[in-house]
């Protein structure tokens, strides 16, 4: 299983980007596919999932800002960030959790700085 995430780049404090995650095999079957993000020198966090009945969890510090979502049809996960703070600058990376087996996007940078 191969996840490919991309979408990030350099934004100015209180703008919007959407992340996206392909993944090479349908995602309908798949339990939870989440985004989670590393910052500099910090370990790597959850930022939000999405079940496969659509339920979706977020970490506090993203709550109102940021919404996770998927299209069946075309095997993607999404992430609409907005009001995005310096803070959120880190890799995003996608994940999708597989028989007990969790498998990893490349990561797609997102920068937050004016």
């Amino acid at each position: 299983v191969q996840l490919q995430a991309f979408g990030g780049g350099l934004v100015q404090p209180g703008g919007s980007l959407r992340l996206s995650c392909v993944v090479s095999r349908n995602i309908v079957s798949i339990n939870v596919m989440g985004w989670y993000r590393q910052a500099p020198g910090k370990q790597r966090e959850l930022v939000a999932t999405i079940g496969r009945g659509d339920s979706t969890n977020y970490a506090d510090s993203v709550k109102g800002r940021f919404t996770i979502s998927k299209d069946n049809a075309k095997n993607t996960v999404y992430l609409q960030i907005n009001s995005l703070k310096p803070e959120d600058t880190a890799v995003y990376y996608c994940n999708a959790r597989i028989m007990g087996i969790a498998y990893w996007g490349q990561g797609t940078l997102v920068t937050v700085s004016s």
